[in-house]
């Protein structure tokens, strides 16, 4: 006897990429028109400065997406209960919605969680045109010599279909705390990448020469970067278990300045939202301690980024990278007090994770436009850059 094996249903697949491809056909055109009789390697750097600024508004969407609950706007993964859109999913949605007005799965969420999918699929095409495109240019490298290597947007492509992944598993797995802060993590190592190569593309075709700095900065900078990721892994760990609210007064918290915390259960990674891996209730005391542990990180990353910005500074030729780092830091004191003393404002926590990303940015713009002074120029001003002034 032959059993029936049921096949998968690619259907809302394939819709979703033409979707994607729709949206991503906007973007490509505007670069084509915009510098049609460019050289090709101009239009490359063009399309991919436009896809990390769209890369940045989609990690502001997806911050958006969880901070209005709408994650599982749609609850199965790539369409809306199977659909390509929630018009589709409309007679679900409202059986669902009626059972819980306030619940997951409403009209709303789900039209902000598939927007989400689509940018997120826009993106990933766009990516894979850069792919294709840095390919092509190698192949001419006789004519083009100074063409960026293709490994980048192929690491690039490899990591945006890794993201999408972890997108499914934020679904599939129900908003599992690990998950969504690896999917956030996972897009700002998106826009690291695509910044390095807005910034060595314009070094290799001569439109960016390195700024030189010596070897104490540039390894102050390297220090901070790495502060910063630190710091918004744990940001993403205070958003994705909802302990915002754990402390509601600065600078104290509770009432005190060493309120009771449960570390152990607080950084137990490996579970499911609002509980411990074996299925009991997460404490209060534990989200005490992830919101008060960012809190104490965030006093080490303010002052590693004053000192790097007030350094920068006295160096002609990356002041402009000083003021940026300057700004960010007190955007994100700001947006980070008011989220605590303002009760989570919607517009507040979306900006919050917005000066995150901008920061990764740009300590990844600073670290890729520079080089540090060889050993015999001592401690060796900087030689002026594009980028810097």
């Amino acid at each position: 006897m032959t059993m029936a094996v049921a096949a998968y249903d690619w259907t809302p697949v394939a819709r979703m990429m033409l979707m994607g491809v729709v949206i991503a056909l906007g973007p490509l055109a505007w670069v084509l028109l915009r510098h049609r009789g460019a050289a090709p390697a101009q239009r490359r750097r063009a399309l991919t400065l436009l896809t990390l600024f769209l890369t940045f508004d989609l990690v502001l969407f997806g911050a958006f997406t969880r901070l209005t609950d709408s994650g599982l706007g749609c609850p199965d993964w790539p369409g809306c209960y199977g659909n390509a859109s929630p018009i589709g999913a409309h007679a679900e949605i409202t059986a669902a919605q009626a059972t819980m007005p306030s619940g997951p799965v409403t009209h709303a969420k789900a039209w902000i969680e598939m927007v989400h999918r689509y940018l997120a699929t826009a993106v990933g095409v766009l990516i894979l045109t850069l792919t294709a495109v840095a390919w092509s240019d190698w192949r001419r490298r006789p004519r083009a010599p100074l063409a960026i290597h293709p490994a980048w947007p192929s690491v690039t492509l490899v990591w945006v279909c890794l993201q999408g992944a972890f997108g499914a598993w934020t679904v599939t797995w129900k908003l599992f705390p690990a998950i969504v802060t690896l999917h956030l993590l996972g897009g700002l190592v998106l826009l690291a990448l695509l910044c390095a190569q807005v910034v060595r593309d314009a070094r290799a075709t001569g439109a960016l020469r390195p700024a030189v700095l010596a070897p104490g900065l540039r390894g102050l900078a390297w220090a901070t970067a790495a502060l910063v990721w630190l710091q918004v892994a744990l940001g993403g760990w205070v958003s994705t278990n909802y302990a915002v609210l754990a402390c509601e007064e600065f600078p104290t918290c509770q009432g005190g300045w060493w309120p009771a915390m449960d570390f152990a259960q607080g950084f137990q990674f490996w579970r499911p939202l609002g509980q411990l891996a074996d299925g009991s209730t997460l404490q209060f005391a534990a989200l005490t301690a992830i919101h008060y542990t960012h809190r104490l990180a965030a006093y080490a990353v303010l002052a590693a980024l004053a000192l790097l910005a007030w350094r920068l500074w006295q160096v002609p030729g990356v002041r402009r990278p000083a003021r940026w780092l300057a700004a960010l830091a007190a955007w994100q004191f700001g947006t980070g007090l008011s989220n605590v003393v303002l009760d989570w404002p919607l517009v507040a926590a979306v900006s919050h994770t917005g000066g995150a990303a901008a920061l990764v940015v740009a300590l990844t713009w600073l670290l890729c436009a520079t080089r540090t002074a060889p050993a015999a120029a001592g401690q060796g001003a900087l030689r002026p850059a594009e980028a810097g002034r």
